[in-house]
């Protein structure tokens, strides 16, 4: 599946090069440690990528222009990024064309399931017990957000944390967890249905 994007002035682009794009839009100056822990509060639950990549793409994207850069001079010599005009162009031009590729479900349970019939059914019960547990275990967590983000934010009228954006995708995490639970919870019922009717026979 092509993920890379070529701008209208050149720029080859990633997901991730407007995932940096769009908090730095939003947040401000920041650094790559505080760009992970703004994926961590928000849209890490939902787009998976390796987080090193949030410490290298800065860089890059400050040599096309699309940011500027600021490092400590003494102390842990930090790097500072901004975004730029062409940044906020190039952010711009990604938000105008919707995405038109289908999801992708990459989850290593739906595939261990899948083989699952190649071990008794023991196998099978293991593995979707796990999922209804970590799922339930996820789905608290959100829920607890959704708690969280339901109250007024702190601070001037009208201003949000990072914590409070990330209620604009939330929604879509409590959503797929239930359906999670369903799933792999019907697995566990018609796996005990399976060992019922062989214990009659």
């Amino acid at each position: 599946m092509k993920t890379e994007h070529v701008s209208s002035a050149g720029w080859s682009l990633t997901p991730t090069s407007y995932l940096v794009l769009g908090l730095l839009a939003r947040e401000g100056p920041s650094t790559p440690y505080e760009l992970k822990g703004h994926v961590a509060a928000t849209i890490g639950h939902f787009w998976s990528f390796p987080h090193a990549l949030l410490y290298k793409e800065p860089a890059r994207l400050a040599t096309l222009g699309l940011l500027s850069e600021k490092r400590e001079l003494d102390g842990r010599r930090r790097r500072l990024f901004t975004i730029t005009d062409n940044g906020r162009q190039a952010l711009r031009e990604w938000l105008g064309q919707p995405a038109s590729q289908p999801t992708e479900l990459r989850d290593l349970a739906v595939l261990q399931l899948f083989f699952a019939d190649l071990e008794p059914t023991t196998a099978r019960l293991a593995i979707a017990r796990e999922q209804v547990s970590l799922h339930r275990a996820q789905l608290l967590g959100y829920e607890a957000g959704e708690r969280q983000d339901a109250r007024p934010p702190a601070g001037a009228p009208g201003s949000r944390t990072i914590e409070q954006w990330r209620g604009v995708t939330l929604h879509m995490g409590l959503l797929y967890e239930r359906a999670a639970i369903e799933f792999w919870e019907g697995v566990v019922a018609a796996v005990d249905a399976e060992e019922t009717v062989a214990a009659r026979a």
